[in-house]
């Protein structure tokens, strides 16, 4: 049994790790890119579904609004770098040695966008948390078989929007995550 295991434990060659390197990137910049353009939708349509004459007191949603637009920004500059990996993996399979980079540049790229993808995933779950507490909240307000007289207590499709865009991008977070540090412990053995 162990015998079958052991063409894993060896590291891999520059060429099977390029290789992989390269498809890996571009399914990961793909998949990041895909769900945050469906977040980045989400809170457009958040934004342009918000009745703008009606005032809300509620800082909850705006707090999670907020921690989406950082979450897409990080998203961003996850998508960006998936893509500059997928230009590293190029040139690691380049015929000319000369410009292939070191192993410690390919390390320090993934932690890099493991980083980035840790730091967005916590606060794509920290928004999505507050949304759905305050969504909770307000429907928990709601008395049941009774109109709703407070307009704040309201579930809006904005909130419903927010909650959508922070649950993708703890997904395309969470794969971002997850790809880099499979490559990081495949490249490190």
């Amino acid at each position: 049994m162990l015998n079958n295991l052991e063409p894993f434990s060896q590291p891999p060659t520059k060429q099977e790790f390029a290789a992989t390197f390269r498809v890996v990137s571009r399914v990961s910049f793909w998949v990041q890119l895909a769900l945050g353009s469906v977040s980045g939708l989400a809170l457009l349509f958040a934004a342009f579904s918000r009745n703008i004459t009606a005032q809300t007191n509620n800082p909850g949603i705006g707090f999670g609004i907020f921690l989406a637009i950082v979450g897409i920004l990080l998203l961003c500059f996850r998508v960006y770098w998936a893509f500059r990996d997928r230009l590293l993996a190029r040139r690691l399979q380049a015929p000319n040695p000369e410009i292939h980079p070191k192993k410690e540049d390919i390390i320090r790229v993934l932690r890099i966008g493991l980083i980035v993808s840790l730091v967005g995933l916590l606060i794509a779950f920290i928004g999505s948390e507050e949304t759905v507490a305050v969504v909770l909240a307000k429907a928990l307000a709601q008395p049941q078989g009774v109109a709703v007289y407070n307009p704040e207590n309201v579930i809006r499709s904005l909130d419903i929007f927010v909650m959508l865009a922070n649950i993708n991008m703890i997904g395309a977070h969470f794969f971002g995550g997850v790809t880099s540090l499979g490559l990081i412990e495949w490249v490190e053995q």
